[in-house]
């Protein structure tokens, strides 16, 4: 059972939704900038790696949590995704592919292009660890929903 988290570069709106999912990040606060230092992947995906899924590690239930970055082709790589899983006999029911992109602070996008664009990490990282936090409800909501489906399908099971 395989969930990925898809973002824009996967680099920030993933991996946090990915780590509170992991609980590597708290779901009942917002937490401090220096807790996002500790997070594997946070502001570091390179672009080569884009469209490739990177495992971040298991949930509690047994699905194999990865983020992924996809840039302006999301029409492009979630289906072909979708395909090349069917093409390994992975079932539709054993993979869950979730758009991590909600609306973000826009001080989030400033950061990101600033460290991940322009390769001024000690700039931008702040700033969308800053943008992050500000939105960061939003973040924790949708991992619930998240978690929540995954629940209700396995009872279903």
């Amino acid at each position: 059972m395989k969930l990925f988290y898809c973002c824009y570069g996967g680099a920030h709106t993933s991996v946090t939704c990915a780590s509170i999912h992991l609980g590597h990040l708290p779901s009942d606060r917002t937490p401090e900038a220096y807790e996002f230092a500790g997070i594997p992947f946070y502001d570091k995906m390179e672009n080569r790696k884009l469209a490739t899924p990177v495992f971040m590690g298991r949930d509690l239930l047994g699905w194999d949590i990865y983020i992924m970055g996809m840039k302006n082709a999301r029409q492009l790589i979630i289906p072909a995704m979708k395909s090349y899983l069917n093409a390994c006999r992975v079932e539709q029911e054993n993979f869950l592919l979730v758009n991590a992109l909600i609306e973000l602070h826009p001080i989030t996008s400033v950061g990101g292009v600033i460290s991940r664009k322009f390769g001024l990490v000690p700039l931008g990282r702040p700033l969308t660890i800053r943008g992050i936090r500000k939105t960061y409800p939003r973040f924790v909501a949708l991992v619930e929903q998240v978690k929540e489906n995954l629940r209700s399908r396995q009872e279903l099971s």
